[in-house]
């Protein structure tokens, strides 16, 4: 197994004892965005596994939907995340 020199942890222990690694990230080519899927990515921005740029760049998102699933996840909680959640949330 060869494992891609990358910059950065290429762990970090979440707040709950979880141990989130770079394989735990989703696929580049994701386009169905789920809640859990959100979630990590999320946690992994938050704990510095992956940069904010790294992560724009990786998922070809906008900074204000990363921005906007950081915030929501930090004020709510992962149930947030959830598409059927926005109005419930905001």
């Amino acid at each position: 197994m060869y494992l891609k020199k990358s910059h950065g942890p290429r762990t970090v222990t979440l707040a709950n004892g979880a141990v989130l690694s770079r394989g735990d990230l989703p696929p580049p080519n994701t386009y169905r965005w789920v809640a859990s899927r959100k979630a990590i990515v999320v946690d992994a921005v938050v704990h510095r596994l992956i940069t904010k740029k790294e992560a724009l760049e990786r998922y070809e998102l906008s900074e204000e939907e990363l921005e906007s699933w950081i915030a929501a996840s930090t004020r709510h909680g992962r149930e947030a995340l959830k598409a059927t959640a926005v109005q419930r949330f905001r």
